[in-house]
């Protein structure tokens, strides 16, 4: 068993799925798409460059979801890329994955890439670049730590190693739809933050896959607000943020300081309703229609 397989979760991307195949088509042995019932021509564009369609009802859930895959897509490679529609890899990944991975050791079972962000068809550089994430795995070695946001790969054995190159971050979709979505991602990070402190699930036996794990742990235990305030300031002026220009203020700011104050804000009314796990899962379905 050898090769790469692919798995894209999808619902309505036929605004970005023809260039995500498209880019990926060289370095994949099979593709598949695990797509959740879409209405518009995702799927028609899926299966016109080859590649394999899942129907999997949506459950609000991305760990979940791609667990699933992992459980029932008929992969026979030894290597998985995860990538979202929305996402490319660029020339010089594609030829170092072609490169490298045939000649990795068998106790290297995963793989990191450099995230790099397109917003407003803007590179954003200083600030934020590089984020280093898990994308590629071997199979049976690896599946999705189950969160509500920010799921993780946790790696079973072996160890990890980092690729040099970079994959892209490139939503099409107007600010108004970036909003919506953070504002979702929101709530759902305030979920994850107030289940923890509720059940005390701040893991300290981390793997290596999970290094970003840390970073958000070490975080979370700073005071609501001020840890978004000083958050903004870092990336902003102290990893030189403000060279990206006016594009890049609007990143910052929002990415950094208002989305962090959403989660804060969400936390914060929570925590002012719920006192145990059972009153929050009942809160979260009322207020959100989230069924924990």
């Amino acid at each position: 068993m050898s090769g790469i397989s692919v798995i894209i979760l999808t619902y309505n991307e036929q605004l970005h799925l023809e260039r995500c195949i498209k880019n990926i088509l060289p370095i994949a042995q099979d593709i598949f798409v695990v797509d959740s019932y879409s209405t518009d021509n995702t799927v028609e564009i899926a299966t016109s460059f080859g590649a394999k369609v899942f129907q999997k009802k949506w459950e609000n859930n991305h760990a979940k979801q791609f667990n699933w895959a992992l459980d029932n897509l008929p992969i026979k490679t030894e290597w998985i890329l995860r990538i979202d529609a929305d996402e490319y890899l660029t020339p010089e990944l594609i030829n170092e994955l072609n490169y490298k991975v045939k000649l990795l050791p068998p106790n290297i079972t995963g793989v990191f890439f450099k995230r790099r962000h397109i917003f407003l068809e803007k590179w954003i550089k200083y600030g934020f670049y590089p984020t280093k994430i898990l994308r590629l795995f071997r199979f049976k070695k690896a599946n999705y730590r189950e969160r509500w946001m920010d799921e993780e790969i946790q790696i079973f054995e072996g160890i990890t190693q980092e690729f040099k190159y970079d994959f892209v971050d490139h939503n099409l979709q107007n600010f108004a739809w970036w909003i919506a979505k953070h504002n979702n991602y929101s709530t759902r990070e305030a979920i994850d933050q107030i289940f923890d402190e509720l059940t005390q699930g701040i893991n300290k036996n981390l793997d290596a896959s999970n290094r970003e794990i840390k970073k958000k742990s070490l975080y979370s235990v700073q005071p609501l607000f001020f840890r978004a305030s000083v958050y903004f300031v870092y990336r902003y002026f102290f990893k030189f943020g403000f060279l990206e220009g006016r594009r890049g203020f609007l990143w910052h700011f929002f990415q950094a300081f208002w989305y962090r104050t959403l989660v804060d804000v969400k936390i914060y009314e929570m925590k002012r309703n719920c006192k145990n796990v059972e009153e929050l899962k009942e809160f979260i379905l009322i207020q959100y229609n989230i069924t924990l």
